[in-house]
């Protein structure tokens, strides 16, 4: 089991708990719970005004509850709120969300009791998992209307998964063996209001992420080999007084990679060419610049995962109760957009490897990688939809985080859309891979028909692929390309 504790959670722990791993809470975090919310028991018991816990929410701030109808005001501030829209949340993503969520409030400063987080607990353990739509947060105050889906099944009201099916919440609960919670003051607020949605998407967007922008450096390295590229710019002494960290150990990396001399590099020592073009190049400062913007935003994505995002923030050390704006999203906001920057940068590049690839007035390969052209198309089609993918990736690099709409009547009148930046990153991510994998399909194919052994440091690779993918004649090259991406996954299982 994974152990959350409100303080060490990670994108790679996240992505295994959204596969389907246990989890396991923290006693002393829980015990902390415990004395953080008789805080809120204290406010409630001493009759204080005090918003979140006794009043209306955002406009109906004013608002004063009387005691007896403490327990109507969170459940119907979960009814309210849970006004989503659009596809649901596929279950490893609401995984994530519940997670998140689960670490956001053992930090204790949410005036929960333990109660509701033992039950949400015992529901991602049992995949008892509910029905999040995927549209309808702005990312501020906090990702409230996925979070209300979320805490409706707890109340056993909404919709849980049944393999594809939805059920009523309550059913999946008693399925389980659960039974719902009621409520008490602060708790509704205390599930809802917070970054989780735009925290969890962003950190499996960002586990990912960090998976292909390795992978990437390798796939380069088969192009470099297949194009006959050289490796003078890889040089340390070039990197060396342009000091960027990513810059600096791509680089390495490459050397690691190509070794001194391959069979290749050997059969055009003394050729024609002084220097390679900027998409073989400038390897070490495109993909370098990609690692430092993924240690930018993962830094980001990490402590929003471990921070108290509620409002308001219960403290229990000096028994106040303090208003504020930790459920603004701009922090992970920005992080999920220059990511999706980030990843289209990357397969541009990847795509004009490509195309060097099957273009003969660019290297010593035929057209479009076929020995056969004219009879056969090769891999025309397969860059054809890299140019797609990378275009479309263009417009989800666009920012959703410098947009903004006021809600809730002008009290909420600047918000991140951060949920929005999220969404786009991950589909960014996805096409990524994509892209990489026919880069990759391509790479391996100009290698075959050079018919010289790369690097010793690619072989691995190249015997992934060669393995799953037969020396090209015209087939269907969807077919193609999920194998190669099926390669490419067990490569990186077997060299994380």
């Amino acid at each position: 089991m994974i152990l959350l504790n409100g303080r060490s959670l990670t994108a790679p722990l996240l992505a295994r708990i959204a596969a389907g791993e246990a989890v396991s809470l923290d006693e002393g975090a829980l015990a902390l719970v415990a004395e953080n919310r008789a805080v809120v028991d204290r406010i409630v018991a001493e009759g204080r005004t005090v918003y979140g816990i006794n009043t209306g929410f955002g406009q109906f701030a004013t608002v004063v509850i009387p005691p007896e109808q403490l327990q109507l005001l969170q459940l119907n501030l979960i009814r309210s709120h849970a006004a989503g829209v659009g596809e649901p949340l596929p279950k490893d993503q609401t995984r994530a969300l519940m997670a998140a969520r689960i670490n956001c409030l053992l930090k204790a400063h949410s005036g929960i009791r333990p109660e509701p987080i033992r039950l949400l607990t015992e529901c991602l353990n049992r995949d008892v998992v509910p029905v999040v739509p995927s549209q309808g947060s702005v990312g501020a105050s906090g990702d409230l209307a996925p979070l209300a889906h979320m805490a409706l099944m707890l109340v056993g009201e909404g919709l849980a998964w049944s393999g594809d099916q939805h059920i009523p919440g309550g059913e999946a609960l008693a399925q389980a063996g659960l039974k719902p919670v009621t409520l008490q003051a602060k708790e509704g607020l205390a599930l809802i209001n917070g970054t989780q949605l735009i925290t969890s998407l962003g950190n499996l967007a960002l586990e990912k992420f960090t998976r292909l922008a390795g992978l990437a450096d390798e796939i380069a390295g088969l192009s470099l080999e297949a194009l006959r590229g050289t490796r003078a710019a890889f040089d340390p002494r070039i990197h060396a007084v342009r000091p960027h960290p990513g810059q600096i150990a791509v680089a390495e990396r490459m050397r690691d990679l190509l070794g001194d001399t391959s069979a290749i590099a050997e059969s055009h020592r003394d050729c024609h060419r002084v220097q390679d073009a900027y998409s073989l190049r400038c390897i070490p400062q495109v993909h370098g610049v990609t690692r430092d913007t993924l240690a930018f935003a993962g830094a980001i994505l990490e402590r929003e995962l471990n921070s108290a995002t509620d409002n308001p923030m219960i403290f229990t050390d000096t028994q106040e109760s303090r208003s504020g704006g930790n459920f603004h999203g701009q922090y992970p906001a920005f992080a999920c957009d220059v990511l999706a920057i980030a990843a289209a940068d990357l397969a541009s590049i990847s795509e004009r490897r490509q195309e060097r690839l099957v273009n003969p007035a660019y290297s010593d390969l035929p057209a479009f990688l076929t020995q056969n052209g004219g009879l056969e198309s090769g891999f025309m089609m397969a860059h054809v939809t890299s140019a797609a993918l990378v275009s479309e990736m263009k417009g989800l690099a666009h920012p959703a985080c410098v947009d903004t709409i006021p809600t809730s009547a002008g009290k909420e009148d600047h918000v991140s859309m951060g949920p929005i930046a999220a969404r786009k990153l991950l589909r960014a991510v996805d096409a990524l891979e994509q892209v990489l994998a026919i880069e990759a399909r391509m790479a391996l194919e100009g290698l075959r028909i050079l018919g010289l052994a790369p690097a010793a440091g690619l072989q691995p690779l190249m015997d992934r692929l060669a393995k799953a993918c037969a020396p090209w004649a015209d087939r269907a090259m969807f077919e193609e390309i999920h194998a190669t991406l099926g390669a490419l996954r067990a490569h990186q299982e077997s060299h994380p």
